[in-house]
C-alpha cells in the first residue's frame, strides 16, 4: 500500500516540475510562441487543480481504489500520447488529460494511504508518501534536465511509461480493499460546474497579472467562489463541505498554512534555476546538481518527521517547519551575484529541511481531523492547496520579474535587474512563510480531537 502510494504520488508532482526545462526544446520543435508555450505547463496544472476536489467526492461515493485505477489509466495513456505528438495544439490537449489522470489519482492516493493505516501509524505513511511528493517535485528539474538534454523532451514522457505499469501492477494485484464511506450519497454537479469556473478564473487571472485583464479574472474567480461556497452551505451532499473550514478548525488552518508553504516556496527552484544560468552562467547539468541538495535532504528528513507526528503534536513540528523554511527563504534573499557555492547548497539544504518537518506532519493534521467519509475530499484539497500554490508562487516569481525587467529576455547583461526581481520575489516569499507560521500554530491541537 505504502509503495503504490509513493510511487503515485511520485509520479504527478515530477511530470508537473520536469517539463519545465524541456520547453525551449518543445518550443524550437513546434515553433511555438511564448504565450503558447506557457499552456504546455499551465493546461496540466490548471486540469489537475480544477477535478481535484470532484473526484475527490466522486472517489469518496463510488470508491477509492476504482477512481485511482481509472486515473491511472487515463494519465498513462495520456503520457503515451503526449511523447508522440505531431503539433503544439494535440500536446496541449494531451497534458490536459494528463492532468485529468493525475487529478483522479492524487485525490485518491492519501486519502487510501489514510484508509489502510491505523492513527498511530499515519504520520511514518504519510511522512514516506510526503517525501516522494516533494522528490518528485523538486528532482523534476534535475532528472529532466538530463533525459532532455540527453534523448530529447520526449523522453520525460516516455520515462514514466514503466513507473505507471508498476503501479498498475500493484494497484490490481495488492490492493483487494474497496473504500467507499460516502456511497450512495449524491454527487454536487452544479457545485462542481461553479468551483471549476472560479478557479480557472482565479489561477488565469494571477497568471495574467498585472493586466487589467489579470485583475478582473482575479476578481470574478473570488466572488465566483463566494457563490460556491453559498452554494455548497444550502444543499445536501455538496461536493466540498464547508463545514470542514467553518467548524473544523485544523482542518482549516492547516489547509491555509499549506496553501501559503507552497506559495512561498514553489518559485524558489524557478527563480534558483535563473539565478544559476543566467547570472552565474553555470550550464544545466551543474545547475541540477546544485538544485538537488534541496530534494535529498527533504527526502532523508520527511519520513522521520511523519514518524515524529504520530508522538508529538504536529501543529509543533509543522510550526518549526515553517520557521525554518523562513529562514532558508531569507538566506536565499540576501545572496549575490557572487555568493559562494557553498552558501547556495547550505540555504537550500536548510529550505529542504524546512520542507521536511513541515509538509508531512501537516498532511497527517488535515487527514486526521475529518471523518472517514471525507478523506477523498481531504486528501483533494491538501492537492488543490498544493496546485494553487504553486500557481501563485510563480506567479509572484514572474510579478517579480516584470517590475524590473518588463518584457526583455533574461540574459547574463540583465544580471543586476534580475538580482532585484529576485531579491523582490524571496522577500515577499519570506514575509509569507513568517505569516504562515501563525496560521500553523493557530489550527490548535488535532492529536486530542482525533483520538476523542
Amino acid at each position: 500500500m505504502l509503495t503504490l502510494a509513493a510511487m503515485s504520488l511520485f509520479l504527478t508532482p515530477f511530470m508537473a516540475s520536469s517539463i519545465n526545462v524541456a520547453l525551449p526544446d518543445i518550443s524550437d520543435e513546434f515553433s511555438m510562441e511564448a504565450v503558447l508555450l506557457s499552456w504546455v505547463a499551465t493546461s496540466y496544472l490548471l486540469a489537475a487543480a480544477i477535478f481535484l476536489v470532484p473526484f475527490g467526492r466522486i472517489a469518496d461515493i463510488l470508491g477509492r481504489k476504482r477512481v485511482f485505477l481509472y486515473g491511472l489509466s487515463t494519465f498513462t495513456l495520456m503520457t503515451l500520447l503526449c511523447a508522440v505528438s505531431v503539433s503544439d495544439w494535440t500536446l496541449i490537449a494531451f497534458r490536459i488529460g494528463q492532468g485529468i489522470g493525475s487529478a483522479m489519482m492524487f485525490a485518491t492516493g492519501t486519502a487510501i494511504l489514510i484508509s489502510a493505516y491505523p492513527l498511530h501509524e499515519r504520520g511514518r505513511a504519510l511522512g514516506l508518501s510526503t517525501a516522494m511528493v516533494y522528490v518528485g517535485l523538486s528532482s523534476g528539474p534535475f532528472v529532466g534536465g538530463f533525459l532532455t538534454a540527453l534523448f530529447g523532451w520526449r523522453s520525460l514522457f516516455v520515462v514514466l511509461l514503466p513507473l505507471c505499469a508498476a503501479i498498475g501492477y500493484v494497484g490490481v494485484t495488492r490492493i483487494k480493499s474497496e473504500w467507499a464511506e460516502a456511497r450512495g450519497e449524491p454527487f454536487d454537479l452544479r457545485g462542481s460546474l461553479v468551483y471549476a469556473f472560479s478557479l480557472t478564473a482565479i489561477i488565469l487571472g494571477f497568471s495574467f497579472l498585472p493586466d487589467i485583464a489579470g485583475i478582473l479574472l482575479t476578481i470574478l474567480g473570488l466572488v465566483g467562489m463566494v457563490v460556491f461556497a453559498k452554494i455548497e452551505l444550502s444543499i445536501k451532499g455538496p461536493v466540498l463541505d464547508m463545514n470542514l473550514f467553518t467548524k473544523n478548525r485544523p482542518f482549516a488552518f492547516s489547509n491555509l498554512a499549506a496553501l501559503i508553504n507552497y506559495s512561498a516556496t514553489f518559485g524558489v527552484t524557478l527563480l534558483m534555476s535563473f539565478y544559476l544560468q543566467y547570472v552565474r552562467e553555470f550550464d544545466p547539468e551543474t545547475t541540477g546538481l546544485i538544485l538537488v541538495s534541496q530534494p535529498i535532504v527533504m527526502a532523508a528528513f520527511s519520513p522521520l518527521a511523519g514518524k515524529f507526528s504520530d508522538v508529538v503534536e504536529p501543529q509543533i513540528i509543522a510550526s518549526v517547519g515553517m520557521g525554518i523554511t523562513t529562514l532558508g527563504l531569507v538566506l536565499l534573499s540576501v545572496m549575490t551575484e557572487t555568493t559562494d557555492i557553498v552558501y547556495v547548497v547550505a540555504s537550500l539544504a536548510v529550505l529542504g529541511f524546512g520542507f521536511a518537518l513541515f509538509s508531512s506532519p501537516n498532511t497527517n493534521a488535515i487527514m486526521s481531523s475529518v471523518e472517514k467519509r471525507y478523506l477523498g475530499v481531504a486528501s483533494a484539497t491538501v492537492g488543490t492547496m498544493r496546485l494553487v500554490g504553486q500557481v501563485l508562487s510563480v506567479g509572484i516569481a514572474t510579478l517579480a520579474i516584470a517590475i524590473y525587467l518588463g518584457t526583455a529576455e533574461l540574459s547574463h547583461e540583465l544580471s543586476d535587474e534580475f538580482m532585484r526581481s529576485y531579491q523582490l520575489a524571496f522577500s515577499v516569499f519570506a514575509v509569507m512563510c513568517f505569516i504562515g507560521i501563525f496560521a500553523s500554530l493557530a489550527r490548535g491541537k488535532v492529536r486530542q480531537e482525533a483520538s476523542a
